[in-house]
């Protein structure tokens, strides 16, 4: 990706080219699987920012059924969404709901996953970039050996985003005979324990001849750590995203090498105020630090994506200072660890 965006100027940018405040304007949020802790983040930040603006949220939870999704979807609209932010369970199975909101007149965000629609606003993380970043930080903890990699949801066009940005960090090393990769699996619904029941059997195909895993998130990173440490394995190098606390945790403990962190608060504020803009009646392509974007299956859109950081042990300090999470819980259970945890 050729571009980047602030969240300060994101939403400046929706601000100015707002008409009029958004007294009355009901935005609905679909979930997929808000079980998962991150969401949590994101909706704190998106109820923050409609609140300050006088917005309404509603939202529901698809429970990671995409046909509950549907239901949902028409559920935030007969309560009167003005517009919709959707973090989609599916990308082929959401066209359903994108159509009735068209039919309705009702723009929509596709929040975090890509809804491959040029009726909907794409607002995420570069993946691509985050994938490079995750890939980066194993293969410094691991220049040779055989690596494991742990997909996302097959559902979710993110998953082959990262695998993607990997596949360019690692294919020097494959090329050079540095390393090899034994194994790959996606993972249903990027659950932890679809990821520790794929790393078991892989472990047991592979007689536990494993030197690093490049794990797509930091929940699949969380089931990976399980299946090692069950074998006594636990300290090779494995990657992840998010920023989830028990990740930066992980991070701390040298169980896991990387999470690479993109700040929900930052997309939740975001995605909210483009929400605002939209219903309120702001063109997609006028929205602040909007750009022109062609998805890999040629469908232009309005798009903008967000820069990542990756968290290892040498910067964690980073995520304490900006207030992500506390140096007790980070450092819970850490001893002569890296700073600030030493």
């Amino acid at each position: 990706m050729k571009f980047f965006a602030t969240a300060t100027a994101i939403v400046a940018g929706a601000i100015i080219s707002t008409a009029a405040w958004a007294d009355d304007i009901i935005i609905g949020v679909s979930w997929s699987n808000f079980q998962e802790e991150r969401w949590k983040t994101d909706e704190a930040a998106i109820k923050a920012e409609l609140e300050s603006k006088g917005a309404q949220y509603i939202s529901a939870d698809a429970q990671s059924s995409s046909a509950k999704q549907l239901s949902d979807v028409e559920s935030l609209i007969a309560q009167g969404a003005d517009a919709l932010i959707i973090l989609a369970q599916d990308a082929q199975a959401i066209g359903p709901a994108v159509q009735a909101a068209a039919d309705e007149g009702i723009p929509v965000v596709g929040y975090d996953r890509l809804i491959e629609d040029p009726r909907a606003f794409y607002l995420t993380f570069d993946n691509v970039e985050v994938g490079r970043m995750q890939a980066r930080a194993v293969l410094e903890a691991m220049p040779k050996g055989r690596y494991v990699m742990i997909k996302g949801s097959p559902t979710d066009p993110n998953a082959d985003f990262l695998r993607g940005g990997q596949q360019e960090v690692l294919q020097d090393a494959i090329d050079a005979g540095d390393i090899t990769i034994v194994a790959e699996a996606y993972t249903d619904g990027w659950l932890p324990a679809n990821a520790q029941r794929n790393m078991e059997q892989i472990l047991t195909a592979q007689d536990n001849g494993v030197d690093a895993v490049v794990a797509s998130n930091d929940g699949t990173a969380g089931g990976v750590v399980a299946a090692l440490t069950a074998q006594g394995m636990e300290g090779i190098p494995v990657s992840g995203q998010d920023g989830d606390h028990a990740a930066l945790n992980r991070v701390a403990k040298g169980t896991q090498t990387v999470s690479v962190w993109k700040d929900a608060r930052d997309l939740g504020k975001a995605a909210a105020s483009i929400a605002v803009s939209l219903a309120d009646g702001v063109k997609m392509n006028a929205i602040g630090g909007a750009d022109d974007w062609t998805s890999p299956g040629g469908t232009k859109m309005s798009a903008m994506f967000l820069a990542p950081l990756p968290v290892t042990k040498e910067n964690l300090s980073d995520v304490v200072d900006a207030q992500w999470i506390t140096q007790e819980a980070l450092c819970q259970g850490v001893t002569a660890g890296p700073t600030p945890c030493n």
